[in-house]
C-alpha cells in the first residue's frame, strides 16, 4: 500500500505545484512521472533496507540463482528508473524500461504468494496495485 501512496502523493504535491505556476511541473504527464519516482524511490530503498532486503530475498523463485543479487539488480533498476522518469530526454525510455521490469518482478509476489513467504499484500490486492503501477507508467507513454 505505501508504493500506492507514494505514487499518489507524488503525484498530487506535483499536479498542484504545476497548478500554483511552477512551469516543469504544469503538466500531468511530469506530475505523474514524479509520482512514478517517488513510488520506485520508496521501493528502490527497500532492496538496501536489512529487514525488508531479507523478505525480498525471501520472495525470490527458489529456481533462479542468487536471489540476493537479483534483488539489488531490482532496487538499482528501480533507481535507474525514478531518476530515469524525471530526466524529459530519458523519460519515455525510462518509463517504457519500467514496466517490463514491474511485470518480471510482480512474477516473484506471485511465487512468494504460493510458497506462503513474505508479508505484504495477498495476490489479488497485490496483482490489481501492478497494474496501476504498470498503468500509470505506460500513461507517461502517451
Amino acid at each position: 500500500m505505501e508504493p500506492l501512496i507514494a505514487l499518489i502523493t507524488g503525484f498530487l504535491v506535483a499536479g498542484l505545484l504545476g497548478l500554483l505556476g511552477v512551469d516543469a511541473l504544469d503538466d500531468w504527464q511530469v506530475a505523474l512521472r514524479v509520482g512514478l519516482a517517488c513510488m520506485f524511490l520508496l521501493t528502490a530503498f527497500a532492496h538496501f533496507q536489512p529487514r525488508l532486503r531479507a523478505e525480498l530475498i525471501d520472495m525470490v523463485p527458489p529456481e533462479l540463482p542468487r536471489p540476493d543479487l537479483l534483488v539489488t539488480l531490482t532496487g538499482v533498476l528501480e533507481l535507474a528508473g525514478a531518476v530515469g522518469v524525471l530526466i524529459p530526454a530519458t523519460a519515455r525510455l525510462a518509463a517504457a524500461c519500467l514496466i517490463p521490469l514491474m511485470i518480471v518482478m510482480y512474477a516473484a509476489n506471485v511465487s512468494a504468494a504460493r510458497r506462503h513467504v513474505a508479508q505484504g499484500d495477498p495476490i489479488g490486492p497485490r496483482t490489481a496495485l501492478q497494474v496501476v503501477f504498470i498503468a500509470a507508467a505506460a500513461l507517461t507513454l502517451v
